[in-house]
């Protein structure tokens, strides 16, 4: 990290981006988990902070990233309000500015222009980007069909209200004790449990998909992450309801947004292709046989897996 500072005020410019006043919120909030030494252990405590946890992990997930980033399924539009209420509690921003930028990372994955991309570092990527000046801009372009929503571009303004209302609810209901259980301590743990997709994904783990970056499965990091450590197959087919793709892949968040299909909260879940299935199973097969012969086998995007498994050509 660069030490110099901007003429123009209160800026200090790193290798990656530029600091500001505007990144001190959240680095407090990260900072806050030592508010755990200002209360006392209790089991009803660490039960609170699990639930605000698994809650909010499964707004991000199942709606931030897998609504409105991807549109993998169908919601109303009360539904849709209430499931980016829901997420702007994680304290993440707004549903629209974290739905653009998931998208430009797709698009420009691991390359100069992808906002965390992870060749420049394990720190930048978990969440030093997520402070920069130059990531504060919601890029409206690459949410058309998100911005026609009046209710949605008020909540994305004005994400961080729910978050203080979920505090001082908290607060109200029990006291400092609950507050920093079900809040400060919870997202901490949150936060960093959502940028571990962003970071260790793209470091740690296997892949059975070619797919052009350093996406990466884990089993504990889908674990944490309610599905999300099943990164490597996400980037092979982003449009999938589903990131384990496979029966022994655990996908939490796609088993809750299933039980809300058959109550009819959502609808519409977009199912994995056979072929992308079929190239899985393919790739996988060829890495145990290579394991097995004390050689390597880099996974391959596949032209036709049932007939010559010719490699497609990337570059065409």
């Amino acid at each position: 990290m660069s030490d110099s500072r901007s003429p123009e005020g209160l800026r200090w410019r790193t290798n990656h981006g530029t600091l500001t006043l505007n990144a001190l919120p959240f680095i407090f909030l990260q900072l806050s988990v030592l508010l755990a030494f200002t209360t006392y252990f209790s089991w009803t405590g660490v039960a609170l902070c699990v639930a605000s946890y698994f809650i909010r992990m499964f707004a991000i997930t199942g709606f931030y990233h897998r609504y409105f980033s991807h549109r993998t399924y169908c919601m109303g539009r009360v539904m849709q309000f209430l499931a980016a209420f829901l997420g702007t509690t994680a304290t993440q921003k707004g549903p629209l500015w974290w739905a653009a930028h998931h998208r430009i990372h797709h698009k420009k994955s691991d390359t100069e222009e992808d906002p965390h991309d992870s060749h420049k570092g394990f720190w930048h990527s978990h969440w030093m980007w997520f402070l920069y000046r130059e990531n504060d801009e919601t890029h409206t372009e690459m949410i058309p069909e998100l911005m026609r929503f009046p209710e949605l571009r008020f909540l994305d303004k004005f994400w961080y209200v729910p978050s203080v209302m979920l505090g001082v609810g908290l607060f109200f209901v029990g006291g400092w004790h609950w507050t920093v259980w079900g809040y400060f301590v919870s997202t901490f743990l949150l936060s960093n449990g959502t940028y571990t997709i962003n970071s260790l994904m793209h470091y740690w783990g296997k892949q059975q998909y070619y797919t052009g970056d350093e996406s990466r499965n884990h089993l504990l990091l889908a674990l944490i992450t309610l599905g999300e450590g099943w990164h490597n197959n996400h980037h092979r087919y982003q449009a999938s309801t589903r990131n384990g793709f496979f029966w022994h892949e655990i996908d939490i968040t796609y088993s809750i947004l299933k039980v809300f299909s058959w109550i009819g909260l959502v609808h519409d879940l977009t199912p994995v292709p056979a072929k992308v299935l079929e190239e899985g199973r393919y790739n996988r097969e060829q890495m145990r046989v290579a394991k097995k012969e004390g050689t390597e086998y880099a996974p391959q995007l596949l032209r036709d897996v049932n007939q010559k498994k010719e490699p497609i050509d990337v570059h065409s």
